[in-house]
């Protein structure tokens, strides 16, 4: 008891006493990561039209940040051992900042990949590394605030990055969109160079894993491109697809061997800490609420601007009151679970999130195509609460097991998990919303038959609106079939959106029993009864 007192009193005199100001810059890093990731999605038809482009082409303005970020990321917790956390969290941002600008004054298709390439490698460090440097500068009674006030800048920056975004090229140019960027990103680099130390963890670093490192770049690079082309290109009908799939699968199963094989001393991934059960189960729910989160934010803006008309800003507005419940929920969450022990366990919090996720999506699986806004936001607040006491306690229940060096390779497989759950996610829902609108639209056009009296009926009052309007029979007869195939492909749109959401839902639940293997911590108040 006595040991375990002194070994408390040492590591809370080791705290970096301006923790508070470098929490303030961190997590200014991490969003700035984050909100890469979608601020650009709505300015990529301006970039098509000024650097001459096709919309398949520009795509990989997106694409070519996330590939290079999910190859980079499991190995932060290397790299930082290897160059030290500091100069590497510092290189890492200065990477960005510099590509950031490049890509604002890029003038051709080829120069802003390849520099949108570099920035998300340059980026991987501003997520895990700083999720770690989080947990390991902060004393364990303040992770539940602090991990959710870094997961209030990691979920919601997503959320309002497209309305920003807009908002940006519509004021001003595309170009901005990076630029804004360096001024932020400085003030962030200031306050690590002056207040941040090293890591008092680091993994043996002698030689490099030259093999690991290959591995894991044709593996997850392979991966990446399959899931983000993969339904653009028709799947395993595209020889590239089917090879770079069988590519993929080789090289990570071949990875995983090499960094667990005895004679691979270093290993650029630590594969072992994943026997760790909180780590585990941390890991198979964030895929989950990587598929969810992304998912959400790839089909809503879709359903609302194709179905209920909605504008880019109208998205955004109806979006932003759910982002403001993550925030506010996460909060909560991370008050509920200060201190030295949690007030509440972070299983009740994590079950209850769920449940208000799937809620959420059985509400949006509802929606019509005459929906109002009111209908959509109310849904996405439900769902916003739901990301938000869903992300902290898996954090801090995953952490809390974790120690020394385990806490930065936690971080890195944790966001490589969220991260690779968007990509399947969005990949999912692009082939599924397709083949759904397809089948729907056959359904309802067998309801499109001389013998079926309804579609008489309604064919006749669309006749007879469309003469009384000066046509002529024989173009009211055209413009009405028409009008009854635009309100078909309409209808079958929405029900395939519908169907969406209730494939999230569906993941949610399916994936819910996975909270059960996160190891159980009593509440305070049973503590308190059993000490009395």
């Amino acid at each position: 008891m006595a040991a375990a007192q002194s070994i408390q009193n040492i590591d809370t005199e080791e705290l970096n006493p301006y923790r508070w100001i470098l929490l303030v810059g961190l997590i200014t890093t991490a969003i700035l990561e984050v909100l890469d990731t979608t601020i650009v999605n709505v300015s990529l038809p301006q970039m098509a039209g000024n650097l001459g482009a096709t919309p398949d082409e520009i795509g990989w303005v997106a694409t070519g940040y996330i590939l290079s970020n999910v190859i980079v990321l499991p190995m932060t917790a290397w790299l930082a051992s290897r160059f030290g956390r500091k100069r590497y969290l510092l290189i890492s941002i200065t990477i960005f900042l510099v590509a950031s600008f490049l890509c604002g004054t890029s003038r051709s298709l080829a120069e802003l990949v390849f520099w949108r390439i570099i920035q998300g490698a340059g980026g991987a460090a501003l997520i895990s590394t700083v999720q770690a440097t989080l947990r390991e500068i902060f004393p364990r009674e303040q992770q539940g605030m602090v991990q959710s006030i870094y997961i209030m800048g990691v979920i919601v920056a997503p959320t309002v990055g497209p309305t920003l975004g807009g908002y940006i090229t519509d004021n001003f140019n595309w170009p901005w969109i990076f630029f804004v960027n360096i001024p932020i990103g400085l003030f962030a680099m200031a306050i690590v160079y002056l207040f941040l130390s090293d890591a008092k963890y680091r993994m043996p670093v002698v030689g490099v894993d030259w093999p690991g490192i290959g591995l894991l770049a044709v593996g997850l690079g392979s991966l990446q491109y399959v899931l983000e082309e993969g339904n653009r290109n028709y799947w395993f009908q595209d020889p590239l697809i089917t090879r770079l799939a069988i590519i993929s699968v080789t090289a990570l199963a071949a990875l995983v061997i090499w960094e667990l094989w005895p004679a691979n001393k270093y290993p650029v991934v630590n594969f072992r800490v994943v026997k760790n059960q909180d780590l585990r189960a941390a890991l198979l729910l964030f895929i989950t609420l990587g598929f969810g989160l992304y998912g959400g934010i790839f089909i809503f803006p879709l359903f609302a601007q194709s179905i209920l008309g909605f504008t880019a800003t109208d998205t955004g507005l109806a979006l932003m009151p759910g982002g403001i419940a993550t925030g506010i929920s996460a909060l909560i969450c991370g008050r509920l679970l200060n201190g030295k022990v949690a007030l509440v366990s972070p299983r009740i919090l994590i079950l209850s999130g769920l449940g208000l996720f799937i809620l959420s999506m059985w509400d949006l699986g509802h929606l019509t195509s005459s929906s109002g806004q009111q209908a959509t936001q109310l849904a996405l607040i439900v769902r916003g609460a739901g990301l938000g006491m869903l992300f902290t306690p898996i954090n801090v229940a995953a952490f809390n097991s974790l120690k020394g060096v385990e806490i930065a390779q936690g971080a890195s497989m944790l966001n490589l998990c969220r991260q690779l759950g968007g990509s399947f996610g969005i990949a999912v829902l692009s082939t599924y919303l397709d083949n759904m609108r397809r089948f729907h639209r056959g359904v309802l056009n067998t309801y499109l038959s001389p013998e079926n009296p309804a579609f008489q009926q309604r064919m006749q009052s669309v006749q007879s609106f469309l003469m009384a309007h000066g046509y002529s029979l024989q173009a009211a007869k055209s413009a009405g079939l028409g009008l009854l195939e635009g309100s078909v492909l309409k209808q079958a749109s929405t029900m395939a959106y519908n169907d969406g959401f209730l494939l999230i839902g569906v993941v949610a639940l399916i994936a819910s029993p996975v909270v059960f293997n996160l190891r159980s911590q009593r509440s305070a108040k049973a503590q308190a009864a059993e000490m009395h």
